[in-house]
């Protein structure tokens, strides 16, 4: 009877009971609970429609604005795919062909069509001249060969590119070009690129 007791009752332990001593007049904080006011969910989704519809107009206006699908540039049948801006030396978009530019930003094209691609090029382009990249990726694919003729003649259009080239192996090959944006880091000190 006396190992069930004991089993019962711990051990008292000195410490313990110095700090029982000590602490037995304070007595818990009672916590406040102060909930932060909410938004309500139906502002909050027409706020978000609103920013969505408005960024769709800006994607809509720029690309419309830039690309036209009537414009057919001549590109030679042999050899890879490339582009260099009048007035623009060549010397660049060789250094795209050798690697020597990897792209900061990359844009997949695959599963949209040709309107959402036109789109969405126009706010690549937007974006990188925001944050100064010079060299992106857009990578079109090579199933039916709508994006990947579609997409040259588009940037050949558009006053920042300054020459573009298919893209290594390690970028996507025949179905991806690396883009050469005119930036103000590939500006000598003349102002040509």
């Amino acid at each position: 009877m006396k190992l069930k007791t004991l089993l019962k009752s711990p051990p008292q332990d000195p410490d313990d009971t110095l700090f029982k001593t000590l602490f037995r007049d304070v007595k818990p904080i009672k916590q406040d609970k102060i909930t932060p006011p909410r938004k309500s969910s139906k502002g909050k989704t027409a706020n978000t429609l609103k920013k969505h519809q408005a960024d769709k107009e800006l994607k809509r206006a720029s690309a419309s604005f830039h690309f036209s699908d009537g414009f057919e540039a001549h590109f030679p049948d042999a050899g890879p795919l490339k582009y260099v801006k009048p007035g623009v030396e060549s010397y660049q978009v060789k250094q795209l062909r050798r690697g020597e530019y990897a792209p900061e930003l990359i844009l997949d094209l695959h599963g949209l069509n040709k309107e959402q691609a036109k789109l969405e090029i126009a706010a690549l382009i937007v974006a990188a001249q925001k944050q100064h990249v010079d060299c992106v990726c857009i990578v079109h694919g090579v199933g039916g060969n709508v994006l990947k003729k579609a997409v040259p003649n588009w940037l050949i259009q558009h006053p920042a590119v300054t020459g573009f080239h298919q893209a290594p192996l390690e970028w996507g090959g025949r179905g991806a070009l690396l883009v050469l944006l005119e930036n103000s880091s590939l500006k000598h000190s003349d102002g040509k690129l």
